[in-house]
């Protein structure tokens, strides 16, 4: 067997959701937490040291799925053709399996997604897109990346084929360790902050805070904006696993 698998470049994803878009309109998914690729955007660090990141994440199709392994009905099964992870629909039954979504709690990287909360929603996740492979055709996602953030192929090639360019990675900051699964995915993490035009933090502060002679000052002193407290930006972590279905909306939404 041939692994196929992905390629992706944290430097050049600006989060335009464009492939997750692409996914859901290919394979037809109406539920809004039904995303076979997730588009995550987190903040860190406070100012003057801020830095935006962001994840676009399918399924890695894994060496070791954990969730096939998790599943007591083996719905889940790794096909031979590519190297893909895929759910027999016909078999994954939750109400007579009685599996408590342990597929789900088995994957690392949250890529088994619901239709809903109900305890009985059957398992759905990333195909690779193999309707598409067996036409010659590449994965919706890549083809619609505007950015070229995305690429697929044998994993092996997309291993030689970048690594002769970047330092390539299995787990980007914040990430699950790949170890255990050994995901067919290979990435390329943003590029270091660089300072190109000089500016002083501390003047740009005080410029900030003034409103006016008749307006109060927007805070109060530096420590207001430098001791940010976790409440005050709502997404400051990766969360892969979202624990319902809203907050697989909001982590994943260009809309909170």
């Amino acid at each position: 067997m041939i692994q196929y698998g992905f390629f992706f470049d944290q430097s050049r994803c600006i989060g335009c959701r464009i492939c997750s878009v692409a996914c859901r309109k290919w394979n037809k998914l109406t539920a809004p937490s039904l995303k076979y690729m997730r588009v995550y955007e987190w903040e860190k660090g406070v100012f003057p040291n801020i830095r935006v990141h962001y994840l676009a994440i399918q399924c890695y199709h894994c060496e070791n799925p954990l969730c096939a392994n998790a599943c007591p009905g083996k719905a889940i099964y790794k096909e031979e053709e590519y190297g893909a992870v895929l759910i027999n629909e016909e078999i994954c039954n939750p109400a007579i399996l009685k599996c408590n979504r342990a597929c789900w709690e088995a994957c690392p990287y949250g890529s088994i997604v619901f239709a809903s909360d109900d305890a009985d929603e059957k398992a759905r996740k990333c195909t690779m897109c193999i309707d598409r492979l067996r036409q010659g055709l590449a994965p919706i996602c890549v083809l619609s990346c505007p950015t070229r953030a995305l690429d697929f192929g044998p994993i092996n090639e997309i291993k030689e084929k970048y690594g002769k360019k970047f330092r390539l990675t299995q787990q980007l900051e914040d990430m699950p360790s790949p170890e255990e699964v050994k995901p067919a995915v290979y990435m390329k993490a943003h590029n270091p902050k660089k300072l190109i035009v000089p500016w002083d933090p501390k003047k740009t502060l005080e410029l900030w805070r003034k409103r006016g002679s008749n307006l109060p000052p927007i805070f109060e002193s530096e420590e207001d904006v430098r001791n940010v407290k976790a409440t005050k930006v709502g997404r400051d972590k990766l969360v892969l696993k979202a624990k319902n279905s809203e907050e697989l909306i909001y982590y994943t939404s260009d809309s909170n």
